[in-house]
């Protein structure tokens, strides 16, 4: 394997010092959105980048886009290659690469890592899956294609590394420094459990946002009117790439099914109890506090979900703020929260269209909310209570 090297800041594609944790030249094979993405986020990082792409054309935009750069013979060889295709492809790219560059680390970038595990333990041979490791970036975003590619895509985001038994340690050490030096934060994981991870916080999601944007389906214009912000939180995610999202269920089939079926059973208990309420609405049915009951625990589920600094929400407050709709208001909101002196952990902004005025849910640290309110009250802005 290439060693990174340990010696001083190299010059990168930019003119721009290079960190020993970045190995270079990159050579990415497939570029889409996260493989762009990579490439714009390991240039800005200093690392030579080299693009490969099935279709000629995209690895052209690519490089228009300033993803990396075409390589030629006489170019080095890759001392890192990243496989960014599905899983149903991924292992037999990644045996391939691991025979192309004999010296190189390569990862995949695939969304479910057991599958490509399994496949690549019948394509290469032991020696050569040393030099791999699977990994994961928990980052995308609701469009697809290389030309919504964005350098800031990792940043704060999880980085999952995913070792198998015989992955030698510098490799896994290596896509650590890696995920590090673009703004991402390293979590390593065995593939089975990345892949009942994701089954719950992506995979199912998707698939409830889908179900949920297709019952839309059956409404009239004039219901579809009614919209506001909860709909359009909910459905965001459903416009994405049928044939990927096909490929990455597929390949995830027993862990999302798995969820699916608690899921499942939860909507049951929904049924019943409505169906209960809507013949026999009389109280003492225990209806009323079976849904009640779920309302509550979605309260707590959502509470777990981590909030920007890898933590449970707890520790944060939402302040909400009127905003008028008007050009730069919200510009001087944020500048006004810096001269305050309270940090923006998360900002949702919920605006119907027509309204003179949106909402802008602000999280900040809980120890600041009563300066930001206060402080934000006394500028002029209306904060919402309750």
């Amino acid at each position: 394997m290439t060693p990174v090297s340990s010696g001083g800041a190299a010059t990168g594609p930019h003119g721009a010092g290079r960190s020993s944790l970045v190995p270079s030249p990159v050579r990415i094979i497939g570029t889409g959105l996260i493989g762009g993405s990579l490439g714009l986020a390991l240039r800005r990082a200093g690392a030579e980048v080299q693009v490969e792409d099935v279709s000629p054309g995209t690895a052209a935009l690519a490089v228009e886009l300033g993803v990396g750069s075409l390589p030629t013979d006489t170019d080095p060889d890759p001392a890192l290659v990243v496989v960014a295709a599905p899983p149903d492809v991924a292992a037999r790219l990644v045996a391939d690469a691991l025979r192309r560059w004999p010296g190189a680390l390569v990862t995949d970038v695939a969304s479910v890592k057991g599958t490509v595990l399994e496949g690549l333990r019948g394509l290469a041979e032991p020696a050569e899956l040393r030099r791999y490791v699977g990994s994961h970036p928990m980052a995308g975003r609701e469009v697809s294609g290389v030309i919504s590619a964005r350098s800031d895509l990792f940043q704060g985001r999880p980085y999952v590394v995913v070792p198998h038994e015989t992955s030698a340690p510098e490799a896994s050490s290596m896509l650590r420094g890696l995920a590090t030096e673009i703004g991402a934060v390293p979590v390593t994981m065995a593939a089975d459990a990345h892949d009942t991870a994701v089954a719950r916080v992506s995979h199912v999601p998707q698939v409830m946002a889908s179900l949920l944007a297709a019952s839309l389906l059956g409404s009239t214009e004039q219901g579809l009117g009614l919209a506001g912000q909860g709909l359009r939180d909910t459905t965001r995610i459903a416009d994405s790439d049928p044939r990927l999202w096909v490929e990455i269920l597929g390949a995830n089939a027993a862990a999302v099914g798995e969820v699916l079926r608690e899921v499942r059973g939860r909507t049951d208990e929904v049924l019943a109890a409505l169906d209960t309420l809507a013949g026999d609405p009389d109280p003492g049915t225990g209806s009323r506090r079976a849904l009640a009951d779920l309302v509550t625990e979605g309260n707590r589920g959502v509470r777990r979900i981590p909030g920007k600094h890898g933590g449970g929400t707890d520790s944060f407050a939402a302040v909400r703020v009127l905003v008028p709709d008007s050009p730069g208001a919200l510009g001087r909101l944020l500048t006004e929260m810096g001269e305050i002196g309270v940090n923006l952990e998360d900002l949702r902004l919920e605006h119907s269209l027509g309204q003179p005025v949106g909402i802008a849910h602000i999280a900040v640290e809980a120890t600041r909310e009563e300066l930001l309110t206060r402080s934000l009250t006394a500028r002029g802005w209306t904060v919402a209570e309750g």
